[in-house]
């Protein structure tokens, strides 16, 4: 967990593909969460758990992308906490897919709802006193958007963007140009001290991978 200028970044890592899910909050105790991939019992009771002790109250569920492992709790946070998913309306094909894709990989998967909002470009997603704003960033996905806060100096990039690597662009609606072009127009032109939250692995820095990144120094 981590606490950037009044809003706190809790991050879960669930699932077979070791996904990461972030709680976003501040001070009032609105949060959003983010790519909801909780997929067994001890997994929604954690997060759950998680919520309540810190007497949180959920104001939006949001998926980067609908990739399987990214949006495997959803079904869960809508019974529970009433909530509809926002996302990209380019990522409507893979939400409805969801159900499949978890049986080529051998899973039972709770189909996730879908929206009754979309996210765009230039949109805000508010909590409290704070906001993230919305990037559409394709090339891992079609409708894939990232979320950055600026007040909190950190960017949530979904698959995208990795600590030393990129998203993957051999999947349905991946393409690599497309990729390389979101991470340097909309995540690069980001100050280079904003912290990177990835959809896997660690956290790194902006600066830190546009010196170091192997794909796109």
């Amino acid at each position: 967990m981590e606490t950037t200028n009044d809003i706190i970044v809790k991050e879960f890592v669930f699932n077979p593909f070791q996904e990461n899910t972030y709680l976003v909050y501040d001070n009032s105790g609105e949060a959003i969460i983010i790519d909801p991939g909780h997929s067994r019992k001890g997994e929604r009771e954690k997060l759950s758990g998680y919520i309540s002790a810190n007497g949180l109250k959920l104001a939006a569920m949001v998926f980067s992308h609908g990739h399987l492992d990214h949006v495997w709790g959803a079904a869960y946070i809508k019974e529970k906490y009433g909530l509809s998913p926002l996302c990209h309306t380019d990522e409507i094909d893979l939400l409805k897919d969801a159900v499949a894709h978890g049986k080529i990989f051998g899973f039972d998967v709770d189909q996730p709802p879908l929206p009754a909002e979309y996210l765009g470009e230039g949109d805000r997603v508010e909590f409290g006193g704070s906001s993230l704003q919305v990037f559409h960033a394709p090339g891992h996905s079609p409708g894939h958007i990232i979320l950055y806060s600026e007040s909190g100096k950190f960017v949530i990039t979904g698959d995208v963007l990795f600590r030393g690597s990129i998203g993957r662009t051999d999947l349905p609606g991946g393409d690599y140009n497309t990729l390389i072009k979101s991470i340097q127009t909309k995540i690069f032109k980001l100050p280079d001290d904003t912290i990177v939250y990835s959809g896997h692995g660690p956290s790194t820095t902006v600066g830190n991978e546009r010196r170091t990144n192997p794909f796109l120094s």
